[in-house]
């Protein structure tokens, strides 16, 4: 049986033209080679799985090459050449240094350096995973990398740039590789694919390559699994299968749910998707990143910025026709907040269906039925409420003596006539939501306006006497209090915020007393102490109520002895300790 290799390996470039998606640094360094003007260290730095190595490899080749081509690329004849595509040459040396990351494994390299290369012009030392090397490694490798030999070329190779010591940076020329774009990838799966002999299905390659990340030794990995999962014949469905991918059809679908304002359906979808194993996280991610690419298929600029398959994109253009972009941008950011909480939400699916449920309202009108939000008028909502809260004006009886020979009936539709007559009716005030809670500004307002109803008033019923002269505890005191505090404005929130740390106290009913903790808090309360008055009056119904505001009174300082003076003061209270320091001959610490 043929031993097998990973298509990674079988298929990793050999040439600078079989290198996928770095057509620019490989230009620039075949560029090098035929021309021969070579630095002495190099770092090549990017993603995992783009090439770094790969091309270390190359170029180290090509350097060697005693017969290069006229456009940079080795020749795959000569000795060099041979020696290293059998992987016994002695002019390049790969070091990892996640494994040799000391002092000493640095010294021993920069003896190496020491020795001329036996065939060819240099030694190339390729040193992967430059950034696992210590400190005290790459300190010890600094003045060798500034001033090499003359045939040692250094090419170094990392993930994390940022890790590496700016003295390291500055003595290398830098080439920052790309990510894999999805079409390169799937290109290249193709490629491998035909000479594997395998048949797919495009969408099936492209779910690969989204699923890599920009990775192409990663995508080749998934393409290994895939074929052996689907023996020999790659499908959309058995990849999105073996990768536990969700199909991108739900997606579309929970849109279109969006658009028709389907709560229901879409609740019902995101429970199969919940059941199928599929994270609510990972959905919120995956539905933003659909409707970003149908918020990119609205306008042929954005077109293609689009990563995906050909039938793909014409799903996406004709979702798009359908979408509103004040419908898309919307999406996204309540898809956004939905991801930044999801983290620190207790019930994570309750916030991914709260998040579909305000997704699929935005074409909503708000005063739809069943739209579940807020709706612009809540006049006739609490209408009821806000008439109980009101007092009641009683009109003023006004007795119409009836003409003789009337009968009582006929009297008493002429008083009926009399009063209409007299009091025409007039339009009812219109409510305003900002009625149903009371604000700062508009206490002022009501204080000013509201007439006191005092005992003895004409016009004024006992039960009108009682209210305003009605009983409280304390408890209602304190409750109204803080209530108060928290209706202030927020130009007064300094002053807010320290009434709420303060404790009303009846004295006597209907006399209040507050204390204050200095005369400059006090200033600031005797400022609103009218508004403040007017609160508690109407929320305590009490009309009498009167508010003092005093200082608390500070206990006078004490001074504080030190030990020599403690002793003093004891010895003056109990004269027999100091007899008892001079006998003993004592003296105080």
């Amino acid at each position: 049986m043929e031993e097998y290799i990973v298509s990674a390996r079988k298929y990793r470039p050999m040439s600078f033209d079989t290198v996928v998606g770095q057509a620019a640094l490989t230009t620039t360094l075949k560029n090098a080679v035929k021309t021969g003007k070579l630095a002495h260290a190099y770092l090549f730095c990017g993603p995992r799985g783009v090439g770094k190595t790969t091309c270390a490899r190359i170029f180290a080749k090509a350097i060697n090459c005693q017969n290069p081509t006229s456009d940079g690329e080795a020749c795959n004849e000569c000795e060099s050449c041979q020696s290293f595509n059998e992987q016994r040459s002695l002019n390049i040396f790969e070091l990892d240094a996640a494994s040799n990351n000391s002092v000493e494994h640095i010294k021993t390299l920069m003896e190496q350096t020491r020795i001329p290369p036996q065939l060819g012009r240099y030694k190339v030392f390729i040193i992967d995973e430059v950034h696992m090397l210590s400190t005290a490694a790459f300190n010890a490798f600094l003045k060798t990398l500034e001033e090499p030999p003359a045939h040692v070329i250094f090419i170094l190779a990392t993930t994390e740039k940022h890790k590496i010591l700016p003295t390291i940076l500055s003595r290398c020329q830098i080439y920052d590789f790309e990510r894999m774009t999805v079409q390169n990838t799937v290109a290249h799966l193709k490629h491998v694919a035909e000479k594997e002999g395998i048949k797919y299905e495009e969408e099936a390659l492209a779910v690969i390559a989204e699923k890599a990340d920009g990775g192409m030794r990663d995508a080749l990995s998934i393409f290994d699994q895939a074929a052996s999962f689907c023996q020999g014949d790659i499908t959309y469905q058995k990849v999105i299968e073996d990768l536990n991918v969700l199909d991108s059809e739900h997606y579309f679908r929970l849109v279109d749910y969006a658009l028709e304002n389907k709560v229901s359906e879409a609740m019902v979808l995101l429970n199969d998707i919940i059941n199928k194993g599929f994270d609510g996280g990972l959905l919120i991610q995956g539905l933003a990143k659909h409707v970003r690419n149908v918020l990119m298929a609205k306008d042929a600029q954005t077109l293609p910025l689009l990563e995906v398959s050909q039938k793909q994109r014409e799903n996406y253009q004709k979702q798009a026709e359908k979408c509103p972009t004040t419908f898309l941008y919307k999406a996204l950011q309540l898809m956004n907040q939905c991801d930044l909480g999801y983290r620190q939400s207790s019930n994570k699916r309750l916030l991914v269906e709260l998040t579909l449920i305000e997704v699929a309202q935005i074409t909503q009108p708000d005063d739809a039925p069943g739209s579940g939000r807020r709706p612009r008028r809540l006049k006739s909502l609490f209408k009821h409420l806000i008439q109980q809260a009101q007092p009641r004006k009683t009109a003023p009886q006004v007795a119409v003596a009836a003409p003789a020979g009337q009968t009582k009936a006929q009297s008493t539709q002429t008083a009926q006539t009399a009063e209409n007559a007299q009091s025409p009716q007039k339009p009812q005030p219109k409510l305003k939501v900002g009625s149903l809670g009371m604000s700062w500004s508009n206490l002022r307002k009501m204080s000013s306006a509201k007439m006191t109803i005092l005992p003895g008033t004409p016009g004024t019923g006992s039960s009108d006497r009682q209210q305003e002269e009605a009983a409280f505890t304390q408890d209602d005191l304190e409750l109204q209090w803080m209530a108060m505090c928290n209706r202030m404005p927020q130009k007064l929130a300094g002053i807010s915020s320290r009434m709420k740390n303060m404790t009303p106290v009846i004295t006597e009913i209907p006399k209040i007393t507050v204390t204050v903790g200095n005369e400059l808090i006090k200033e600031d309360m005797e400022k609103i102490k009218g508004s403040i008055v007017a609160t508690l009056k109407m929320y305590l119904h009490n009309s009498f109520i009167e508010l003092t505001i005093a200082i608390e009174e500070h206990p006078e300082d004490v001074k504080i002895l030190s030990r020599s003076e403690q002793f003093v003061e004891l010895t003056k209270t109990y004269p027999a300790v100091e007899k008892l320091r001079q006998t003993f001959e004592l003296e105080l610490a």
